[in-house]
């Protein structure tokens, strides 16, 4: 529970935040992060400034120059008076330093600290799950007036999955040369991917890269189930193949054509209607999300505190009864206590 001096101390935070405040939206995003009760408040409180940001998912294995990529992309989005906010849900990412961008972030050039602002979440278990913490934190960063949000991550997994549900465009980060890699994308993120980026494109087997990743869109649009009624099923852009572009990130090599590929994308959700099929997946999710781990949370907590649950053990431990039978009762008794 929320004491009401931690809700006039949140309050004030917001309104320091809204005000641009750095350091405020450092402590609030740190209450998200850690504290379930206190998420929940200042969710309430910010949703009405939220909407406005556009939403960046970016992946790539470890060595695929991801980090690299979006130092380029920082910069472009800065010199065209853009505010940005970056989470980085990755262990292996030089941004994982802190916070407040500072000489801890390896990047090109000195920003303004109003310019851009990073907060990093370590890969572990959050308080109602790495997803919805990294979804909170996205909100914060979007109700503090940044223009463009980069969501950083490693991996195709679920946490992935669920993270991207929240992003307008989806980028995935390949290399020439990882044959994993292709094997990786195959297993998960193919579905919800918006643009591909062969990064690194001076290495030998680029051109293979992208031939390969043109098969497997061929493939997976051969096979693709439409979803017209935007399920909780989570599909990339309706009608949109995902163009793949060579990039060079230290070299600064197509940068430019790759963000306008993100503008080409974003003006095709705008002119399909896209965006409402967007929220309505992202939203949908988000409940359900919620739902179950608050539910988790009030059944463990009856669980816990009865003295019964000895009993029910004990019984399938005689083989009297099996986990499930056990489990059912203990659900029902539940719901008829609620």
């Amino acid at each position: 529970m929320i004491t009401e001096d931690n809700k006039e101390r949140i309050d004030s935070l917001i309104s320091k935040m809204r005000a641009g405040n750095q350091r405020a939206t450092g402590r609030l995003l740190t209450l998200v992060e850690n504290n379930l009760d206190a998420a929940a408040y200042i969710i309430k409180k910010i949703y009405e400034f939220t909407g406005n940001a556009y939403i960046i998912g970016i992946t790539g294995a470890p060595g695929s120059g991801k980090s690299s990529l979006i130092n380029t992309m920082i910069e472009k989005f800065v010199d065209a008076g853009k505010r940005v906010g970056i989470v980085a849900v990755d262990p292996t990412s030089p941004f994982s330093g802190g916070a407040l961008l500072g000489d801890r972030i390896r990047m090109k050039r000195n920003f303004s600290i109003n310019d851009v602002f990073i907060r990093s979440m370590a890969n572990r278990g959050q308080l109602g799950g790495l997803a919805r913490a990294t979804k909170d934190l996205v909100k914060v960063l979007d109700a503090a007036q940044n223009d463009i949000i980069l969501i950083e991550t490693v991996g195709v997994g679920q946490s992935e999955v669920e993270i991207f549900k929240s992003a307008h465009t989806t980028v995935v980060i390949v290399i020439p040369g990882l044959g994993d890699e292709i094997q990786a994308i195959k297993a998960g993120i193919m579905e919800i991917t918006d643009i591909f980026v062969v990064n690194k494109m001076d290495f030998a087997g680029a051109d293979q890269k992208v031939a390969e990743l043109e098969s497997m869109l061929d493939l997976n649009e051969k096979y693709e189930v439409s979803n017209p009624d935007h399920s909780l099923i989570v599909t990339r852009t309706q009608g949109w193949r995902p163009p793949i572009i060579k990039t060079n990130a230290i070299t600064g090599k197509n940068i430019d054509k790759f963000i306008s590929l993100i503008e080409k994308h974003k003006k095709y959700l705008i002119e399909n209607n896209q965006m409402e099929n967007k929220l309505k997946i992202k939203y949908r999710s988000e409940v359900l999300e919620i739902l179950k781990f608050r539910m988790t949370q009030n059944i463990e907590a009856l669980i816990y505190k009865n003295p019964e649950i000895n009993q029910y053990i004990d019984k399938i431990i005689a083989k009297e009864k099996d986990p499930y039978s056990i489990s059912e009762e203990i659900l029902l008794k539940f719901i008829h206590m609620g």
